[in-house]
């Protein structure tokens, strides 16, 4: 025996199941025979009439499925691709991460050595400044005290030939400017 005449003896067997208990009970075994026959009768046309159909909704479905499961196959080998693309970039992720940090820590130390340098420049440029303006500072007040001093010289002096100079010192004085005035000779008057 085939399969399929298994099968279908087996799904017989299963469907005359219930007419043979009630055959027992009510009604004559050439009945049940009859409802063996007219079952067995339909399943063949049935079976005959649906069996193209039915193969061709089965292979169908089977194509379908074979379709489906070719799919996954394909779904899972890119999955595992990806899997394994993940994994390797994970593995090497450490190894960016540290590039990563030691670019950073490099950019970090460049930028605190260059504001160092520029911290130390402007604190020279700042001395540098800050001298140049106590010299001129001191300059200035060296002529304020060189100006403070002639002028109080000034006085002193003229106090001084005040008291000691007389009228008689003076009107000479006076005489030989006079003399010394006529002595020179005349200068030219510039030409304009």
């Amino acid at each position: 025996m085939t399969r399929r005449t298994s099968a279908l003896f087996l799904a017989a067997l299963i469907a005359l199941a219930p007419g043979v208990a009630l055959a027992e009970e009510h009604e004559s075994a050439s009945t049940l025979v009859w409802h063996c026959v007219n079952l067995l009768a339909l399943l063949a046309v049935i079976g005959y009439f649906a069996r193209n159909p039915v193969r061709a909704f089965l292979a169908e479905r089977r194509g379908k499925i074979e379709e489906g499961i070719e799919g996954a196959r394909a779904e899972l080998a890119a999955a595992e691709r990806r899997l394994a693309e993940c994994r390797e970039r994970i593995a090497s992720l450490d190894g960016e991460l540290e590039g990563i940090r030691g670019a950073v820590r490099a950019q970090a130390e460049a930028e605190r050595d260059r504001l160092l340098a520029e911290a130390r420049a402007a604190a020279e440029r700042i001395g540098r400044d800050a001298q140049a303006a106590v010299e001129q500072e001191a300059r200035a007040a060296r002529g304020r005290l060189r100006a403070e001093a002639a002028e109080l010289s000034v006085r002193l002096a003229g106090e001084l030939l005040s008291r000691q100079v007389t009228n008689d010192d003076r009107s000479r004085l006076v005489d030989e400017f006079v003399q010394r005035i006529e002595a020179e000779p005349p200068r030219s008057a510039p030409r304009s």
